[in-house]
């Protein structure tokens, strides 16, 4: 069933794990996070971003996230992932999301704090939950770039929350959206994390954005049968085990998914050259998401 991020935030918090916030563009994509999630019996976020909902159809995305958590009682949220201004969560909220991002961190932060709240307004009168951001996360993703990167101000933070009442706050802490996350290892800044957590309080839900761990197996498999990605690399999974100690209670994973299912299709086009049945096509690829969303669900969430 579909629900907003706060009852999702709670379980995370009673269990002390994190809740991957899956993206996704198409069926495949929703029927591999929603199928390992039923079959795990774990809590998941199912994010789309405006290039998504570009691509899809927002009310197309809401039946079928509709149509795939409805046989099961464990919750899901349907959630707008970086949205940028009030009319694209207007347009969320209106459709069936059960939750939407408002994403103001490149607008001063007045101005972040006014669009945040008219969001939260809206969004509250429908029982949707908001998610604000703060801070600059460096990376490019869809309609999200960066150049640089500034970690979140605590008080900030603290002032942004009280202003706005978001429901949960994406903050920057050293990850990076898209395949390159940076020419070294990206360092993990979890002083930030304890100190914008202690000044909203312990159970104030927080979130990572730009957390794909890039596998380099995935990379390669897909070079092999002809891509040519030069330069990737991802958040090391000890440090995503680790966020999800902290309180960090939702981690975003995009890019691992398109590789899933990029490496998949190569490799069985390669192979099948056969086959021309797109359903046996896609299928490959859906089981490989599957199994790697249930891969994160298992080591974040359940903890196994």
């Amino acid at each position: 069933m579909l629900t907003n991020t706060n009852i999702i935030f709670e379980y995370a918090q009673k269990h002390k794990c994190a809740i991957c916030a899956f993206n996704v563009s198409n069926l495949e994509t929703i029927k591999a996070v929603t199928e390992a999630s039923r079959e795990l019996k774990a809590p998941i976020i199912i994010s789309a971003s405006e290039g998504a909902i570009a691509y899809a159809g927002a009310n197309n995305l809401v039946s079928l996230a509709g149509n795939f958590s409805r046989d099961t009682s464990v919750p899901m949220a349907l959630h707008l992932d970086h949205g940028k201004s009030y009319e694209i969560c207007k347009k969320c909220i209106d459709a069936g999301f059960s939750s939407v991002m408002i994403d103001g961190s490149s607008l001063p932060f007045e101005e972040n704090v006014a669009l945040t709240k008219k969001v939260v307004q809206y969004a509250h009168k429908h029982g949707v939950s908001v998610e604000g951001e703060l801070g600059q996360i460096i990376g490019i993703e869809d309609n999200v770039s960066s150049a640089s990167s500034i970690l979140t101000n605590p008080q900030q933070a603290k002032e942004f929350v009280a202003k706005t009442g978001c429901d949960s706050l994406a903050i920057s802490i050293g990850t990076a959206h898209g395949i390159n996350k940076g020419s070294i290892t990206p360092q993990i800044h979890y002083e930030t994390i304890e100190a914008v957590s202690k000044a909203l309080g312990k159970k104030y839900p927080l979130v990572a954005h730009g957390s794909s761990s890039v596998p380099q197996n995935l990379v390669a498999n897909i070079n092999k049968f002809g891509g040519e990605i030069t330069k990737s690399q991802g958040i090391d999974y000890i440090d995503l085990v680790k966020m999800s100690t902290t309180s960090i209670c939702k981690i975003n994973i995009d890019t691992d998914l398109r590789l899933c299912f990029t490496s998949s299709i190569r490799q069985y086009l390669f192979e099948n050259r056969e086959v021309f049945d797109p359903r046996k096509i896609l299928g490959s690829a859906t089981n490989q998401i599957k199994d790697y969303a249930k891969y994160l669900i298992n080591m974040l969430t359940l903890k196994k």
